[in-house]
């Protein structure tokens, strides 16, 4: 039997193949893009050493076409705007439907244009968007339809994330926990696959040193793991505030009247003084969080810091120019994590020589409260700083800063923004009947329900269950346990009530209004 045999009669092996294809092809795409962004970023920080007014004319100049460029970017493709992220998970709900040429060569500009101006947007939502539009396209080349199609889109996105932050782990749990929503065998392992297949690559170019290599003198002892406690709370509580103001940017942008797609102007305009003053403070934060690995100032100084970051960060992201937040909250969480330790350290409550790991810790906690992905978290930050006897004190502040976050009715930060961009029924084939994949929890409504006992929305037909990598047909009698992924047919104009409804059920705890015969 050959090889391209036993991938045809093999689904997991024909997959992980295919993963591993798109990986590369999006390990090749994403790497250039990193690539002519750093330097383009040293490029800037170059004319930003010395302040002279030719330069700042200049600059200026320059950044105006920047925003011209992109406003006419963002004319002929809209769906490039911002970090990408909630596009693709609105793709892979079938909300959207994009065209991935489109997004793929304009994404690709814009992002290079937006990032090498310094603003503070992270690399990494517009490389999970490359990702996806390169495994959209080689689906298409290859034919491929429905869910064959949307886990090559997933893969693209897993080897995405990979290739910008070389965390193949995380980007793969990235796009099941918080993109896919599935933890189908065949996404984790095509996932796994591109992943891989990307993070090669990027280690070919870039090398093998982590992303945010941070040395720390010693680990954090149990008897102050108290202190982790105390500084989930503070990141839960300062999440929310990042969602709160982050959702409601694009309303005071308007306020502004300034045509939406020219509005990426204003940070690109205010960037240049910040330059000026502080250089080391400009483009995602990953310099920035290296540097408090090195050094770390005084508690006012790091106030200063995050308020600046803070406040241009959203300023940056709500203009709807090309670039993410992914990086932009772990500098945040970074900062954080080092008011909090050197406040301690003034307090004499904890020794200096642990004011390090609490940048770390943050960075996790706060990115597991404003994304609501506690895994991804622990795993990106992991991975991103090379060291795996973190995990215990990461999964503790992770667990803490989500649970509060949780407790203060946050959403998960992708899903509120794709809600917030699909207003308006699916812009795809609206002939079709939309598929749509829903997991069942431990202590839902539905577990240990009959098929017949259960509401289900009108317009919408269970056709399958899946248990494992097996999927059944349901029946009356079937009764549903947790673990389970419920596969139902709707009508395209019903996919989000339906969706919403459905995951209601699988998610919380039971209601009266279900009830099984006994």
């Amino acid at each position: 039997m050959n090889f391209g045999g036993m991938a045809l009669k093999q689904p997991r092996l024909r997959f992980a193949v295919k993963g591993l294809t798109v990986g590369i092809v999006v390990g090749i795409v994403v790497s250039s893009f990193r690539w002519l962004i750093e330097h383009g970023l040293d490029w800037a920080l170059h004319w930003y050493q010395h302040f002279t007014w030719p330069t700042a004319l200049g600059l200026l100049g320059l950044n105006l076409l920047i925003g011209i460029l992109i406003a006419q970017l963002l004319k002929q493709e809209p769906d490039i705007a911002g970090s990408g992220i909630p596009q693709v998970e609105g793709q892979l709900q079938g909300e959207l439907d994009l065209s991935w040429w489109s997004i793929l060569w304009r994404k690709f500009v814009g992002g290079i244009l937006a990032l090498s101006a310094g603003l503070f947007l992270g690399r990494e939502g517009p490389s999970i968007q490359l990702g996806a539009a390169v495994g959209q396209g080689l689906s298409e080349w290859q034919h491929d339809r429905g869910s064959d199609r949307r886990i090559m889109i997933a893969s693209g996105a897993a080897a995405g994330l990979a290739a910008a932050f070389n965390a193949p782990i995380a980007g793969s749990l990235f796009v099941l926990e918080e993109i896919y929503h599935n933890f189908s065998p065949l996404v984790w392992l095509s996932s796994l696959a591109s992943a891989i297949g990307a993070n090669f690559i990027s280690l070919y170019i870039f090398g093998e040193r982590p992303v945010l290599h941070l040395v720390y003198p010693k680990a954090l002892p149990i008897d102050a793991y108290w202190h982790l406690l105390l500084l989930g709370v503070a990141l839960g509580l300062l999440g929310k505030v990042y969602q709160w103001v982050l959702l409601r940017l694009p309303d005071w942008y308007a306020l502004t009247h300034i045509p939406r797609r020219y509005q990426g102007l204003i940070p690109l305009v205010a960037v240049i003084p910040i330059g000026f003053l502080t250089p080391q403070l400009l483009g995602g934060g990953n310099q920035l969080i290296i540097q408090l690995g090195q050094q770390m100032p005084s508690v006012l100084t790091l106030l200063g810091i995050f308020a600046i970051r803070f406040v241009f960060s959203m300023v940056s992201y709500g203009s709807g120019l090309p670039g993410g937040i992914f990086l932009p909250i772990l500098s945040l969480g970074a900062i954080i994590g080092a008011i909090y330790a050197q406040s301690m350290v003034g307090l004499h409550l904890l020794p200096a020589m642990y004011a390090v790991n609490f940048v770390i810790f943050a960075m996790a906690g706060y990115f597991a409260a404003i994304g609501k992905a506690p895994f991804t978290a622990i795993l990106l930050v992991t991975e991103m700083v090379g060291n795996l006897k973190l995990l215990m004190p990461l999964a503790v502040v992770a667990l803490i800063a989500y649970l509060v976050l949780d407790g203060l009715h946050g959403d998960p930060i992708y899903e509120a923004l794709l809600a917030k961009l699909v207003h308006q029924p699916a812009r795809g084939e609206m002939g079709q009947m939309a598929r749509i994949e829903v997991p069942i929890f431990a202590g839902s409504a539905l577990e240990e329900q009959q098929v017949r006992d259960i509401a289900w929305p009108k317009s919408a037909l269970l056709i399958g269950i899946i248990q494992g990598e097996k999927e059944v047909l349901p029946h009356g009698d079937s009764v549903l346990q947790a673990g389970q992924t419920l596969v139902v047919l709707t009508a395209p104009l019903d996919r989000q009530r339906v969706r919403r409804q459905i995951r209601q059920l699988a998610t919380v705890t039971k209601t009266p209004g279900i009830s099984r015969n006994h």
